[in-house]
């Protein structure tokens, strides 16, 4: 209906209302988990969220090891990452105040039900933030109120990150979810591609006739142009590109919300717009479904996760190394050594600890695989 009122909409209005939508894919629950539909860093064991803890730990002490430390985890789903970095008991844990973040109801319903020390948000952002970006509580006039007398770690739920008073922005494999168009180089300049209904499909909801999505080429706007200009000698005639406007503009959002010497850390799977244009059949746009590869996004709308190869180059320069690095440089290799040990005294006792120091052995290959998860690359911003 409204593809029909307002003509073939951006490719990334119709991404955000298949996500994010009211009945999208994560609204409705789609999203991260051995029994959902794919599978991240911190769903294939605790051991990412302890190399995790130990950052956390180095950050709080740049930052002056302030109390309280507001950690805020950008898309966390249902909640694990969090519950890894809390049982991995880190040095900050007291002054910890970590803010899941997520839009989803559904998943932030999961999260809240996880074994966490969950509080109300303003019990945490009381005292020491300008803004409650929940929508879900009531928050108006939390300034006022007094912060919970507890000590950390304290967690709490929202559906946005504030917008002031953060130290650390976490954001695993959120980058490649954010709403974005796709472009296409021609002869003549940039042109954008646009999704509309093909010819006798429904123009409304309720006429008989299921709705079939095409895609329509048109030439960009000028605010796209722009975007893409520094691009346009990196991309061949006919080679498209995703246009990661919404993303760069988080990414500055996220930025503006942190503390002097805080930092913005996104983990995520991302090349430079000139590879990804050498993609054919646009191998950068991936859809995912059950675990497996769902193919054409706009077969199956609102069904299925909608992601991108992150062009990292087209957001605000970052300093850059890939997963495998920056878990080795935050104690991975400490933690598998001690596993090992452990393993070998206690291995023959099978008790959860020994089974805990094995499943880290293989985890630890997992993440750090360079032809896998340790190929992923680590965006961090300081302000």
């Amino acid at each position: 209906a409204r593809v029909h009122r307002d003509g073939p909409l951006p490719f990334s209005t119709v991404m955000r209302e298949a996500l994010y939508g009211a009945e999208g894919f994560y609204t409705t629950g789609g999203g991260a988990g051995r029994r959902r539909d794919f599978v991240t860093s911190p769903e294939v064991g605790s051991l990412f969220g302890a190399v995790m803890a130990n950052a956390l730990d180095a950050w709080w002490v740049a930052c002056g090891s302030p109390d309280p430390f507001v950690v805020a985890e950008c898309g966390a789903g249902p909640g694990t990452l969090a519950v890894s970095i809390l049982a991995a008991k880190p040095q900050c844990a007291q002054a910890l105040r970590y803010l899941m973040i997520d839009s989803s109801p559904a998943m932030r319903d999961i999260a809240r039900a996880r074994k966490l020390p969950i509080v109300e948000s303003w019990e945490v952002l009381a005292g020491f933030s300008e803004t409650s970006a929940d929508d879900d509580e009531a928050v108006e006039g939390f300034d006022d109120r007094v912060p919970s007398p507890r000590q950390g770690p304290l967690v709490a739920s929202l559906s946005a990150l504030p917008t002031s008073s953060v130290h650390i922005v976490l954001a695993n494999e959120l980058l490649d979810n954010i709403p974005f168009d796709i472009a296409r180089r021609s002869a003549d300049g940039w042109a954008e591609v646009r999704v509309g209904l093909a010819a006798g499909s429904a123009a409304a909801p309720g006429l008989g006739v299921k709705a079939e999505f095409v895609e329509y080429l048109i030439p960009a706007t000028d605010e796209m142009t722009e975007f893409l200009e520094p691009f346009g000698a990196s991309v061949p005639v006919s080679g498209e590109i995703p246009a990661a406007r919404e993303a760069a503009q988080w990414v500055r959002e996220a930025v503006a919300s942190l503390v002097d010497e805080g930092r913005l850390v996104c983990i995520d799977y991302a090349a430079s717009t000139a590879e990804l244009a050498t993609r054919s059949e646009r191998g950068w746009l991936r859809t995912y479904r059950g675990q497996t590869k769902a193919g054409d996004p706009l077969q199956s709308l609102g069904s299925t996760d909608i992601t991108t190869d992150v062009p990292f180059d087209q957001l605000p320069i970052a300093l850059i190394c890939t997963q495998s690095e920056f878990l080795r440089r935050h104690g991975v290799d400490a933690l598998v050594d001690k596993a090992k040990a452990y393993w070998g005294e206690h291995g023959t006792l099978g008790d959860l600890a020994a089974m805990k120091a094995c499943s880290w052995l293989a985890e630890a290959e997992t993440l750090t695989d360079l032809t896998g998860l340790g190929a992923f690359l680590v965006l961090e911003w300081q302000r």
